[in-house]
């Protein structure tokens, strides 16, 4: 079972669920797939065993075999090549790496190269394995090493994965919640909390992923989360508190079942709601 924990806005308490879900689930893996702002490991303190560096593919141009067709240049969407005279110019930082422009090439002139993106480590955290990466300074693309940092996770081949995915209804969420069987939309009570719930829940829609709602903060704004989630079909799957005592657990470095361990119930009743809601199709 993979479950994204998704949300359109930051700062709304995605990783305080995805951390208590890895908590109550007991043994499974954490994928911080946060890779411009991972902070899990501020709450899990994992024991780091493992780093290691991921590259994107780049085209590397052997002038000598270059006759400047400019097919490279056409069929690259991304318009990371340009062909002047017999010169192929290659923009480093427009590149996705498909390799469009490798299978293009007849003379067989271009050939993958690699850029450092980003650096990925893995360890444990008590019986949790943990993931999550850290993207190079400058990198303008967090896809291909959130790609990357879960493919790495998948080689564990667990039963139960929890992606603490990016913040947004961009390219990055999208990368980090694909594939995912069930995805938790966390939300506040406030009228920026209903618009970002809104498109990210259009977004993992056109995926095709069941989504279902955590309201953090409750008690505070209005009723608009529940009426929207209401007239949608949508479950709220839990509602945590707005409190005091949860806000200084938080600043203290503290996880939420910590701060607050009668939560604890309430983790473990959504684990299994989504379990049996999966498992009866």
């Amino acid at each position: 079972m993979h479950i994204a924990i998704a949300s359109g806005k930051g700062g709304t308490g995605k990783t305080t669920v995805a951390v208590a879900l890895a908590r109550v689930m007991g043994s499974c893996v954490l994928v911080d797939c946060d890779v411009e702002a991972p902070n899990a490991h501020l709450f899990l303190n994992p024991d780091v065993q493992n780093t290691q560096d991921a590259y994107v593919m780049i085209p590397e141009v052997d002038d000598g075999k270059c006759t400047g067709c400019g097919e490279c240049s056409r069929v690259c969407q991304f318009n990371a090549l340009a062909v002047l005279g017999k010169s192929v110019l290659v923009f480093n930082e427009l590149c996705h790496g498909c390799g469009g422009c490798v299978l293009a090439c007849e003379p067989k002139a271009i050939t993958e190269g690699g850029r450092l993106i980003g650096t990925m480590q893995w360890g444990k955290a008590g019986n949790l394995d943990f993931y999550d990466a850290k993207l190079r300074i400058g990198e303008p693309m967090s896809p291909p090493l959130i790609k990357a940092l879960k493919r790495q996770a998948e080689c564990l081949e667990a039963k139960n994965t929890i992606l603490d995915c990016p913040p947004g209804t961009t390219c990055p969420m999208v990368e980090a919640v694909g594939g995912a069987d069930y995805c938790i939309l966390v939300t506040e009570p406030t009228p920026f909390g209903l618009h970002d719930l809104n498109m990210a829940y259009q977004a993992v829609q056109q995926m095709d992923i069941p989504a279902g709602v955590i309201l953090n903060r409750a008690g505070m704004g209005d009723d608009c989360i529940q009426e929207y989630c209401k007239a949608n079909g949508i479950p709220i799957l839990l509602e945590i508190p707005h409190s005091r005592e949860i806000a200084e657990g938080y600043a203290a470095g503290k996880d939420i079942l910590s701060s607050m361990p009668s939560l604890e119930d309430g983790f473990k009743k959504v684990i299994n709601t989504i379990s049996e809601g999966l498992n009866n199709g």
